[in-house]
């Protein structure tokens, strides 16, 4: 009766252990990052002179799967603006009281980056610029000024290029946005 448990116990260590072997299955391929640097500079000019320039500098880091990263950036503050209001539902009899609300005001930057077959890098890039003026001699209240744009770009390493222009049709600024991308070694 020894013997046969013990045959039995080496016939099925003998099956089993084939079952574990084919059980095993080779690792995936390690995943990899690239690291990538992209900076947008939102200039603005009045004529040909620059009254403003703003680097702002993202890091983008995509993994060799997909070949995709996104980044963001939101700098900013918020504005109290106050309103005279009257209270109880609108009754024009009541006095007015001062109310206060809060509008954001600064800069967004979105970039979403797609490491192309040809050495080359998609940038889905937004961009978006508020902010606020004091009252004029015209009139008390602020003004908000706003600048947004959305666009494709494909660079390669180390590759610069102007991404948007615009002019304000109020006061003639004009507005560019430029971009440098730097693949990180």
């Amino acid at each position: 009766m020894k013997r046969y448990i013990a045959v039995v116990a080496v016939l099925m260590m003998a099956l089993v252990t084939p079952g574990r072997a084919q059980e095993q299955r080779p690792a995936p391929p390690a995943t990899t990052w690239t690291s990538i640097r992209v900076q947008v500079v939102l200039s603005r000019f009045q004529g040909e002179k620059k009254i403003s320039s703003l680097p702002y500098t993202l890091t983008v880091n995509s993994d060799s799967r997909s070949g995709r990263g996104i980044a963001s950036l939101r700098l900013g503050t918020q504005v109290p603006i106050t309103t005279m209001s009257r209270p109880g539902g609108g009754d024009d009899k009541a006095a007015l009281v001062p109310t206060v609300q809060y509008r954001d005001v600064g800069t967004n930057v979105d970039c979403y980056v797609t490491a192309l077959d040809d050495g080359r890098f998609r940038l889905d890039l937004t961009v978006e610029d508020s902010s606020v003026e004091a009252g004029t001699a015209t009139s008390a209240h602020p003004t908000f000024k706003s600048f947004r744009t959305s666009d494709q770009l494909l660079l390669r390493d180390g590759q610069s290029a102007q991404y948007s222009t615009a002019t304000d049709k109020i006061n003639g600024d004009v507005w560019k946005v430029d971009v440098t991308l730097t693949v990180v070694k």
